[in-house]
């Protein structure tokens, strides 16, 4: 079993930045892939950033949706078992419930959600 905490979110004026912290714990081992997804209110939940694990020495492949591209960092803190987003020149349309997310792949595929944390930019 994995237990995902997110934490970070809150009110922040457009154009201000704001990080967003998941901590795991549990049964890590198996752990591919760690992401961030967002739900913004009337819309579709969407990927936002994944980032995979990698060998020891070697940086992580990432990938970033195209509206957060340049704008949003993914990162993996090995030392405390979390995944972080670092989000830079908010933007109103960034309002959502951001989500992390974990798939493990060994032994057996499984999904892990946290329980999501509020992002609002607003004036």
């Amino acid at each position: 079993q994995v237990q995902l905490v997110e934490s970070g979110g809150g009110l922040v004026q457009p154009g201000g930045s704001l990080t967003l912290s998941c901590a795991a714990s549990g049964s890590l081992s198996g752990v591919d892939t760690m992401a961030w997804y967002r739900h913004p209110p009337g819309k579709e939940r969407e990927l936002v950033a994944s980032i995979q694990s990698s060998l020891p020495g070697r940086r992580a492949p990432t990938i970033y949706a195209d509206s957060v591209t340049g704008r949003f960092t993914i990162s993996i803190d090995d030392a405390n078992d979390a995944v972080n987003l670092q989000m830079n020149s908010l933007k109103v349309e960034d309002t959502a419930v951001y989500y992390c997310n974990a798939v493990l792949r060994s032994p057996r595929l499984e999904n892990y959600w946290g329980q999501g944390t509020q992002v609002t930019v607003s004036s």
